[in-house]
């Protein structure tokens, strides 16, 4: 009988792979966005072997409508990755060439939606790491949701992929903290960093044969993640100023709650709340040098950074400095 040479993890959460042994666990990543990025780098860094990387083609942007490639295409460029471009996940060609990898595993971190004949196919399974305490929402947009929810807590929640989106058996979770000041673009900067680290663990939880499958048990209550739409993003300023705080939080940096100035489009970057007696809900004040509040039901939201239509992005002081309100033309 001939022992497997199983690699080993050092003390610095590095793999090693036993001498004589140049490779290990063939792993096959698919991601395509910057999140995507901070998971692959770590598995690359503590030397597991990614025998190939799955993102999305290359699309036309800009005014030039050049050709650009995804985020973690170009991380895997740089490390000299074998990279898969499909436009569709069930193509003849594509299976072949995935076939061909002999991956032991997949790792799936922000990609499309997976047709059985690509998950299923390691021996070992698909993993996929997700940006909140599975089963509580699900769905595309699980960051943005927890703030606009006013959750104070939230996570990352690795878990083996099957058929329904989002409801394999859990394998990892690592919890954090939502402050109340936090913005989806910050929160999705932390999250990625505990995510890459709690998929590592992971994967090395697949070398040691550590890992215990607990099956996802849905609350009667559940809480969802939809895709953000343009309508999600539209202030309503009939709600209470907490309502409005966490959604301007949520939708910020991208792709950012709005309102209208004036009849013209104001995305909402940033803003501070007030609880008092309010004037009309959705009524602006301004003393036209620093402020510029919009009331609610039970108080007024302070606009600290926004965007104008036809404008670019900047705080509120610079704003007020050169903007003539239709009251005073």
């Amino acid at each position: 009988m001939i022992e497997a040479k199983i690699p080993t993890i050092n003390m610095d959460n590095t793999v090693h792979f036993p001498l004589g042994q140049k490779k290990g666990l063939r792993i096959v990543f698919m991601g395509t966005p910057e999140f995507a990025v901070a998971s692959l780098h770590t598995l690359v860094e503590a030397g597991c072997n990614i025998v190939g990387v799955i993102t999305a083609p290359d699309k036309a942007a800009g005014r030039g409508m050049e050709l650009q490639q995804s985020a973690v295409k170009k991380y895997a460029l740089e490390k000299g990755l074998l990279i898969l471009q499909p436009e569709k996940l069930k193509d003849l060609e594509f299976l072949k060439e995935l076939r061909s990898l002999q991956a032991d595993l997949q790792v799936v971190v922000a990609f499309r939606m997976l047709p059985e004949v690509v998950w299923n196919m390691p021996p070992m399974g698909t993993i996929n790491l997700h940006g909140s305490l599975l089963p509580q929402y699900r769905g595309a947009a699980p960051i943005n949701w927890a703030i606009i929810n006013g959750e104070k807590e939230t996570g990352v929640t690795t878990f083996k992929l099957q058929q329904e989106i989002d409801t394999g058996d859990i394998l990892l979770v690592e919890k954090i903290t939502i402050r109340d000041d936090e913005n989806a673009g910050e929160l999705h900067d932390e999250m990625k960093e505990v995510g890459a680290a709690l998929l590592l663990k992971t994967v090395r939880g697949f070398i040691e044969g550590s890992l215990k499958e607990t099956p996802q048990i849905q609350s009667a209550d559940p809480k969802h993640a939809p895709k953000i739409f343009t309508e999600t993003c539209k202030i309503d300023w009939n709600k209470p100023v907490e309502e409005v705080y966490n959604l301007i939080r949520g939708l910020a940096p991208y792709p950012a709650a709005f309102t209208f100035l004036d009849g013209k489009k104001l995305k909402v970057y940033k803003a501070s709340k007030e609880l008092s007696n309010s004037s009309k809900a959705g009524e602006y004040k301004t003393d036209k040098k620093t402020t510029l509040q919009f009331a609610c039901t039970d108080g007024y939201i302070n606009i600290l950074e926004l965007q104008l239509e036809g404008k670019k992005k900047m705080n509120v002081e610079d704003f007020l400095r050169g903007y003539r309100f239709a009251e005073d033309k």
